[in-house]
């Protein structure tokens, strides 16, 4: 039995969706599932991937917590993933799609989270965590052969952030969801760490967004529904829009740039930078399939790769490490 999805997609489907059978492909040619969408099967490429799993030990905004309930980057990974699928779904757009780009968006990000890309794009200048997440998607899942995504799925990914936008609507709903949930799960996080209280939330924000982490979610859903809703774009209010851009200032001034937190990645930034020069200088040190060139982008792909815990507890033995003074132990590979 075999499931006749284009059949379902044209009904079911607004015409401005994507729809599997009018995918672009992928980069090399594979015959249809029968059972699963092209972007099914994206998507369960993309779980059963080794760099899926490490983003349990990546770092979402607060490096190695000690509490139990902050979010990783594998926690923010899957709450991007719900409320892209939500707006989807209200929007008649292609969830399957969208769910694939949402698991998939950080596969590229470092250990530390912007304070490892900060520190590898300053010895690698054209390294930020979206082009690394096809690197990963491409090249370095696999054993070196990658995940053969879809176009679609792989433009998803490089686009969920920075100035290029998605080509697909799809693309656009993970990409504003990637900022609803940021913006909403670090109040909580913030809080519960003591970096913010409650309390110097601005009150205008608050009446307009809501006064808890589900009524503010739920207002920026309706929001984009509402003004999406029958069109072939996907967009939010202008009044929406403005409380969320003051939202994030907010954070960045309360949070992202609080001096604690400053602090304690500049450090971490020191020690990734440390490991590059390191394994540049030291090649034989990196695991088998990382001693290839460019040497440069190998070091920079496994120190990518690595999670907060094993970056953490890397001994390379280099003398000028920050907080590695023991003798050289093993490496494992990050994968």
């Amino acid at each position: 039995m075999t499931a006749d999805w284009a059949a379902w997609e044209d009904q079911f489907l607004a015409p401005w969706a994507a729809h599997s059978h009018a995918s672009r492909g992928r980069q090399r040619p594979e015959a249809p599932d029968g059972l699963r969408t092209v972007w099914q099967h994206d998507r369960d490429r993309i779980i059963h991937s080794k760099a899926f799993r490490r983003l349990k030990h990546k770092t979402q905004v607060f490096i190695n917590p000690s509490g139990d309930h902050f979010r990783t980057r594998l926690t923010h990974t899957l709450e991007v993933a719900q409320i892209a699928r939500t707006i989807s779904r209200a929007l008649c757009l292609n969830e399957d799609l969208t769910e694939a780009i949402a698991l998939g968006h950080d596969l590229g990000h470092t250990p530390f989270g912007h304070a490892g890309e900060r520190a590898l794009a300053s010895v690698q200048h054209d390294f930020n965590h979206n082009r690394q997440g096809l690197r990963v998607v491409d090249l370095l899942e696999n054993d070196g052969q990658g995940l053969n995504l879809t176009q679609e799925t792989r433009d998803g990914i490089l686009c969920h952030s920075g100035p290029q936008q998605p080509q697909t609507l799809e693309g656009c709903v993970v990409r504003f969801c990637d900022r609803i949930a940021y913006l909403n799960h670090d109040i909580d996080d913030a809080i519960r760490s003591g970096y913010l209280q409650f309390s110097q939330l601005p009150p205008r924000l608050l009446a307009t967004l809501g006064d808890t982490h589900r009524r503010r979610i739920d207002t920026m859903v309706r929001d984009i529904v509402r003004e999406s809703d029958g069109r072939p774009e996907v967009r939010m209010s202008a009044h929406c829009a403005e409380a969320m851009q003051e939202l994030r200032d907010f954070m960045f001034q309360h949070v992202y740039f609080h001096p604690r937190k400053i602090a304690e990645e500049q450090r971490l930034e020191a020690m990734i930078v440390s490991f590059f020069h390191h394994f540049l200088a030291n090649p034989q040190q990196l695991p088998p399939e990382y001693r290839r060139e460019p040497l440069d982008q190998a070091v920079c792909d496994y120190i990518a790769g690595m999670t907060d815990p094993f970056a953490l507890a890397l001994q390379p033995g280099a003398a000028d490490l920050p907080g590695s003074p023991a003798p050289a132990q093993p490496l494992t590979a990050a994968e």
